[in-house]
């Protein structure tokens, strides 16, 4: 993914078991089938019914769990984490799982998402004495989970869940169990799964797919699921439910061989990319994609249109971790280190350049450059989405509307300012109707934040943004 390249980053993913005698090693591979959701720090927390023990580093997973550590992780249950580094936090205090101890025992979480009223939270637990030792808004459930009164460890979290609102798929372990929960809205993705006895939680089935696991189903926005030796229970924490997953995730951040509610990432993909051709046609020679996220747009595209497509840009996939950073400067430069066109397949050619987002410019007026400078005879860039012009609150790392470029130009103003000879978007109408989902829930349950700027919870005067985050609450 070219997330640290064009200004897009999904703040993390999680993974669960419960069950399962080498519940470590699961969850690595689990991890590592996640990493796209965050390459800059990773951990696993593992319980033996006696105590919770957890390893967590920044860096990649191969990196944090490259000399051993998962040897001395061992237990029946594990929870994991990767993540995405906001400007400033490449800290390893914010490093997940979070890992707490009181005279009950160990609690660990991790946390995918970001909630809107973390700060107001924030204040309001420091003055009744809290103290957090992290910049993450994570550590916020934590507190509300042990200052709730309640005795009971489910009635803690349910009572804990009513209060924070925003984005959050979360994963809590005991010694005695598991805890996942969806948000009312379930913006960001959830799925459970099992592997013999065993039961599984992920942000994506991709993690499945590489365990062996089989997928059950979504966890629906609301739910808590409770994994313990007696097996699954589904309870909930609110019956005000409202279905808008994030719209990005089926665009950019999934990996193609994952489900969403039962719509595989690429088939969805490939759609938008066939509709964007029926919107947006241009006569050209070659068709060619981003790498990776919008090949499959592409290859759509090329179908429905007609015109061959070919690999114009090839991904060097062997830089180092150095320029996976969340700085302009680095994302600037990143783009001549990541990508190549190929000049026997453009030059001379007009080309249609495929990419599921324009976020700043940058990266678009880069790649369009380089492939004029490979002999394109013309360059016509269609986007599988509509325009992002406005800052998203649920955990990705959207800039704010200032630097958005198409908060900012229009579309022809855009073209211009990338270079290209054509720029086209996908509507909104088109984009909900290529995915598929269903049409009986409002904007077929996505959440449109980032097109709109109309979002699906409220959004507190002191939100910070994703991308603010340590920099502020620090």
């Amino acid at each position: 993914m070219f997330a640290d390249i064009k200004g897009l980053n999904e703040e993390c993913g999680v993974f669960a078991i419960w069950g399962h005698e080498e519940a470590s090693q699961l969850t690595y591979y689990g991890l590592h089938s996640l990493q796209h959701r965050g390459q800059e720090g990773a951990g696993i927390a593992v319980t033996d019914g006696e105590q919770v023990k957890f390893h967590k580093q920044s860096g990649l997973v191969t990196e944090v769990f490259g000399k051993g550590e998962l040897s001395s992780l061992t237990g029946k249950a594990a929870i994991g984490h990767v993540r995405y580094s906001t400007a400033g936090g490449n800290e390893y205090a914010n490093v997940q799982p979070l890992v707490f101890q009181s005279q009950r025992g160990g609690l660990a979480l991790a946390h995918n998402g970001n909630l809107v009223n973390a700060n107001m939270l924030k204040q309001q637990l420091e003055a009744q004495g809290s103290i957090f030792q992290t910049t993450s808004d994570t550590e916020v459930l934590a507190h509300l989970i042990k200052r709730s009164g309640l005795y009971n460890l489910r009635d803690q979290v349910k009572n804990a869940l009513s209060m924070i609102k925003g984005a959050y798929a979360f994963v809590i372990m005991t010694e005695d169990g598991i805890m996942a929960a969806q948000d009312p809205n379930g913006l960001r993705p959830l799925s459970l799964g099992k592997i013999g006895d065993a039961y599984v939680v992920a942000s994506e089935t991709c993690a499945f797919d590489v365990i062996g696991a089989e997928y059950i189903r979504d966890v629906q926005p609301g739910e808590l699921l409770i994994i313990n030796d007696d097996g699954i229970e589904i309870d909930s924490f609110t019956s005000s439910t409202t279905r808008a997953i994030c719209s990005m995730e089926y665009i950019y951040f999934s990996r193609p061989d994952s489900h969403i509610d039962d719509i595989n990432v690429h088939t969805a993909r490939k759609n938008l990319g066939k509709r964007l051709a029926a919107e947006a046609f241009v006569e050209a020679d070659v068709v060619t994609g981003v790498p990776d996220s919008s090949i499959s747009a592409a290859i759509g595209y090329a179908e429905a249109a007609g015109i061959p497509y070919e690999l114009g840009l090839i991904k060097n996939r062997y830089v180092g971790r150095t320029f996976i950073q969340p700085s302009q400067a680095l994302r600037e430069q990143g783009v001549k280190m990541k990508l190549s066109p190929v000049r026997g397949i453009v030059e001379g050619k007009r080309v249609v350049m495929v990419d599921d987002s324009i976020v700043r410019g940058t990266t678009s007026r880069r790649i369009v450059q380089m492939l004029r400078d490979a002999g394109a005879k013309e360059v016509h860039v269609r986007i599988s989405a509509p325009p992002i012009a406005h800052p998203c609150y649920y955990g990705i790392d959207i800039s704010s509307k200032e630097e958005l470029i198409a908060s900012n130009y229009s579309v022809e103003e855009i073209r211009e300012i990338i270079g290209a000879d054509s720029l086209e978007y996908l509507s909104v109408d088109s984009m909900l109707d290529s995915i598929g989902r269903n049409k009986s829930e409002p904007n077929c349950g996505q959440c449109l934040g980032c097109f709109t700027g109309k979002y699906p919870t409220e959004i507190y005067p002191d939100t910070v943004l994703p991308h603010e985050k340590e920099l502020v609450l620090k």
